[in-house]
């Protein structure tokens, strides 16, 4: 709806502070794009990927909104948390599911679980890299780089776990 609201959606690595300072993680921002192009307005940060952590790589993050509105993020494992990937705590080595807003849609497949993230949609996940809306079906397709030099394409479904790191082939 850009043509109708000039709201952007961005991605980028956020700094911790506080008890996260030297922490970093992937953050999600909206913000409306002024009329003549030159300043961001009403800037939000609508997701934070949990926890922070203190690396350099594999920050991921890919936005495509689909057909119903909602929006995916992908995330990576922050390479030095690769177990973390298979962890439902966290949002590392995930794709998330949120709503424009940042709120959580109910029907996220891991929305009630306690020992889940609500905003999950898949996991086992290394360094997603690329993601786009197939154009006819709608659904989420995913690029990560592999861990021995072969990437993985993957059609993303609701509640799947990819893998990462118990299983991959590279």
């Amino acid at each position: 709806a850009f043509g109708s609201n000039r709201r952007i959606y961005l991605s980028y690595a956020e700094p911790g502070s506080g008890a996260d300072a030297g922490r970093n993680g992937t953050a999600v921002a909206r913000a409306v794009l002024s009329a003549d192009g030159t300043q961001l307005n009403a800037v939000q940060v609508i997701f934070r990927q949990t926890p922070k952590i203190d690396s350099t790589a594999h920050f991921g993050s890919r936005l495509a909104f689909a057909p119903d509105g909602s929006l995916f993020v992908t995330l990576g494992d922050r390479f030095s948390q690769r177990d973390a990937a298979q962890d439902l705590s966290n949002t590392l080595g995930k794709v998330v599911r949120i709503r424009p807003d940042g709120s959580v849609p109910p029907d996220n497949p891991f929305v009630g679980r306690a020992d889940a993230r609500p905003e999950i949609w898949s996991y086992g996940h290394r360094n997603v890299q690329g993601a786009a809306i197939h154009p006819t079906t709608g659904e989420l397709w995913t690029h990560e780089h592999g861990p021995q030099g072969g990437d993985e394409v993957n059609i993303t479904r609701a509640g799947r776990n990819y893998g990462w790191p118990r299983i991959s082939y590279g």
